[in-house]
């Protein structure tokens, strides 16, 4: 039986509860197609190609597990490139987990800002006063307490104890799937519950347990730097030669996935009201995109609108009733695509001479003082713009 076949009917079988599938075949499967034997031969090329070709990267200078943690955090939806300055000038601010736990909530999402998924900030910042308050200031040492902290997740659990603590718990991320979907040819969709058990499974039990930490970051720099989403570079790769969709040569068609969720549109008509030296803005509190963010005056909208409907809804009168509006710049325009929802945003740059009771609700500050608070990347697109065009005095704004 091929493996690819065997795999496939992992999501089809009936025959089998999953977990006496786990118990048995996957055993069988694991030594069927390769044999124990060779887990010390993947192992060795891989951790050699791996000491040879790694990045330096500073997380992986240090087993501090606060340093690792912020650095599996920020990647989870950033890049290397993107991501590094951002870590360094985090640690900088926030060296240890006291220090994170004594900031402000404001300024960590400050220093997070533009890194997107906020809720990876929040968390972080409640975790850092989790690990002060139940584990006495110091960061657990085992995968079990690693993982009771808030948003941190299997993956992240086992690379902090893994890499901090030399703890054999292999690590799954998009780079281990996609490796071992391609070594074996797995065409079980990753995105379902059987994918992720059978994926987890087999990861662990390749795991290389004398030097776990190697191990795992060999393998995820392998799917970071050699076999990537498009055009893998299988020639110079160490695992080629036990690699079943190279030598079928379909190494692109793995992963597999089941479908992609519905990506919901959303309009968002930002009005940026001028009154003197001062704007309005408010903090976002609802259970939503960029919470405990601060955003300018926002109208949400149905559909997309032009400003003249823009004027004629009652959210656009009331904040405006009895005052003199002024346009002064042309609409920014801007869709902006988070991983569920796309968001078609347009600025509108106002001016006003009073400001009406309803804008009293809103946080009226200089706007020379903006770039002390924390917006979404979506507003900082907007800033740059009006920087660009000369529209604006400028802030220091920092990405």
């Amino acid at each position: 039986m091929r493996r690819s076949q065997f795999c496939s009917g992992l999501s089809c079988r009936k025959n089998f509860e999953l977990t006496e599938f786990f118990a048995f075949d996957f055993r069988y499967f694991c030594k069927k197609i390769k044999g124990m034997s060779d887990k010390k031969k993947l192992a060795i090329p891989l951790e050699e190609w791996f000491e040879e070709n790694k990045r330096l990267l500073p997380w992986r200078e240090t087993t501090d597990p606060y340093r690792i943690w912020v650095s599996e955090i920020i990647l989870q939806q950033t890049r290397v490139a993107q991501g590094l300055d951002y870590y360094n000038r985090f640690v900088s601010r926030f060296p240890d987990v006291a220090a994170l736990a004594d900031a402000d909530e404001d300024e960590v999402l400050k220093y997070w800002e533009g890194l997107g998924y906020y809720s990876r900030a929040r968390n972080m910042h409640a975790a850092a006063r989790q690990v002060m308050h139940d584990f006495g200031g110091r960061f657990p040492d085992t995968y079990e307490g690693i993982r009771s902290l808030k948003g941190v997740g299997d993956y992240t659990a086992a690379a902090i104890a893994s890499f901090a603590y030399g703890l054999p718990h292999a690590v799954v991320d998009g780079n281990v799937y996609r490796v071992f979907s391609r070594l074996f040819a797995i065409d079980t969709p990753i995105d379902t519950t059987v994918g992720h058990k059978l994926f987890a499974a087999l990861a662990d039990e390749w795991l290389d347990r004398r030097r776990p930490a190697l191990y795992n970051q060999a393998v995820m720099e392998l799917g970071a730097l050699l076999c990537l989403p498009r055009s893998p570079q299988c020639p110079v790769c160490p695992l080629s030669e036990w690699c079943e969709a190279a030598a079928l040569g379909r190494p692109e068609a793995y992963p597999v996935k089941q479908g992609k969720s519905e990506v919901r549109p959303r309009y968002f008509n930002y009005l940026v009201i001028h009154c003197g030296d001062d704007v309005f803005i408010s903090r976002r509190e609802k259970r939503d995109i960029w919470r405990n963010l601060y955003e300018f005056v926002l109208i949400e909208s149905e559909g997309a609108l032009s400003m003249e409907e823009l004027q004629q809804t009652a959210s656009y009168r009331s904040l405006f009733d009895g005052v003199e509006v002024k346009v002064v710049a042309r609409p920014f325009e801007r869709r902006h695509v988070l991983s569920h929802r796309v968001i078609h945003a347009v600025f509108y740059t106002l001016e006003i001479d009073q400001a009406s009771p309803r804008l009293a609700s809103y946080m009226r500050v200089p706007f020379a003082d903006v770039k002390h608070y924390a917006f979404a990347r979506l507003t900082g697109l907007y800033f740059d713009h009006q920087e660009q065009s000369g529209r604006r005095p400028s802030l220091d704004w920092e990405e």
